[in-house]
């Protein structure tokens, strides 16, 4: 069978079929596997590792017998039906040769070009030859043409040069790749809605103003502070943290009207991860209303609030602007009907969840339809819901809209389930 997409959800899939005795070919648009769930610090409402819990799987799923993983690639077309799909995968070029490669960094080590990393969310940097992260698999690395000096203008090739093992490869072709299957799960994930849709938060110009998966990587021991929390701009530790909740959620005017669900919990893990960190910091919320319904959820919030003295505010921020060194954040607590105005050292906002730009090639590719915010559409929410109008292709994780780890994780196994019937018959 064939899946489409290697994040928490994608991962599940692989290895409940895979463990069942079947054949899984695993597609991944990303040089390495692990999804947004790679990107996370801690997970909560327990507060563990993320690493901890994904980096074993993304492991079982690299190694697995029953598992192809094909990274650094997408699927351009599938046809057929069910039991007998074919599906056209295209491996874009990496520059590597990953077969002769054996991981040893020296060629990141070396290059001599550091550019922005989107992995760490405009946070960190990463050289032109990179991995996503020391925990990455595969764990070889892939070039980025559009700043390697060496594709770019003919200088440099230090990476070339110095691999022990000649692995480098300037004149790799793309690949295409041709799939047999039975069945088909999609689970391309979601992308987070961009700071530049926000203007009244400074449409992601204002420095110190960043978004919740960005604050993940600051939090995260494996990110570029090494898990201490610093401002991007100065790398000043942050006395006071404004949270921003409900930013392009919930706002049919101008955003998003739907509830991005996780957020509520997001930024109760950020704050208590941020009081944790730095003992005399303040940590201000804003909310409209805490959404807090999961198992141990509301529990948690209230620990934020209790336990930790995170102070929130129940209103929306008008806006922010910089102020020297800092950012003044005005708002409004409805609870005291008073107009609020905070400066703070860090701002981080809490942006709605969208679907991913491959949820929209993929529902076209395939003649699936999408809600009026680009979210796949099961055939019945409430007793088919991870089936797709087209027999053998089902859905899992936030193919269908936002969800939290637990709930991805039970959607994957459940589409898995699916897939087995029509690999059994």
């Amino acid at each position: 069978m064939l899946v489409v997409g290697a994040g928490i959800a994608g991962m599940q899939v692989a290895l409940d079929v895979a463990g069942a005795g079947h054949e899984v070919v695993v597609v991944e648009r990303l040089p390495s596997i692990g999804g947004r769930m790679a990107q996370l610090a801690e997970t909560f409402p327990t507060l563990d590792c993320a690493q901890c819990i994904l980096t074993p799987r993304t492991v079982d799923v690299g190694h697995h017998e029953k598992i192809q993983l094909i990274t650094y690639a997408e699927v351009e077309a599938i046809e057929g039906e069910a039991g007998d799909f074919r599906a056209r995968i295209r491996r874009r070029r990496t520059y590597v040769d990953w077969d002769a490669c054996t991981g040893c960094g020296l060629c990141q080590e070396k290059c001599p070009t550091r550019v922005t990393s989107e992995f760490e969310r405009g946070v960190g940097q990463r050289k032109a030859i990179y991995t996503l992260s020391p925990q990455a698999v595969p764990n070889r690395p892939v070039i980025d043409a559009e700043h390697c000096l060496w594709i770019q203008r003919g200088k440099c090739g230090a990476c070339q040069k110095l691999c022990p093992v000649g692995a480098i490869d300037f004149e790799q072709e793309e690949e295409t790749i041709e799939v047999a299957c039975s069945a088909v799960v999609l689970a391309p994930g979601y992308e987070l809605y961009g700071l530049e849709n926000l203007p009244e938060y400074g449409g992601g110009t204002v420095p110190d103003v960043i978004d919740t998966l960005a604050f993940e990587r600051v939090l995260s021991s494996s990110g570029p502070t090494t898990g201490k929390i610093r401002r991007p701009s100065d790398g000043r530790e942050p006395q006071e943290v404004v949270f921003i909740q409900c930013a392009g959620s919930r706002d049919p005017e101008k955003h998003m009207s739907y509830c991005s669900k996780v957020c509520c919990m997001v930024v109760a893990k950020q704050a208590t991860l941020y009081r944790h960190r730095v003992h005399g910091g303040q940590a201000y919320v804003f909310y409209i209303d805490v959404r807090a319904g999961g198992k141990g959820y509301d529990e948690f919030t209230q620990r934020a609030m209790e336990d930790e003295h995170v102070v929130y505010l129940r209103g929306k921020v008008s806006r922010l602007f910089r102020d020297g060194d800092r950012v003044v954040v005005c708002g409004a607590d409805t609870l005291s009907n008073k107009q609020v105005q905070i400066t703070a050292d860090l701002v981080v906002v809490a942006p709605a969840l969208r679907p991913h730009a491959e949820t929209a090639r993929l529902a076209r590719m395939l003649g699936l339809p999408t809600d009026e915010d680009g979210w796949l559409l099961p055939v019945d929410a409430k007793i088919r819901p991870l089936e797709t109008e087209r027999e053998g292709i089902f859905l899992a994780g936030a193919a269908m809209g936002p969800a939290d780890i637990a709930e991805t994780v039970a959607q994957a196994s459940g589409a898995a389930a699916h897939a087995l019937i029509v690999l059994s018959r």
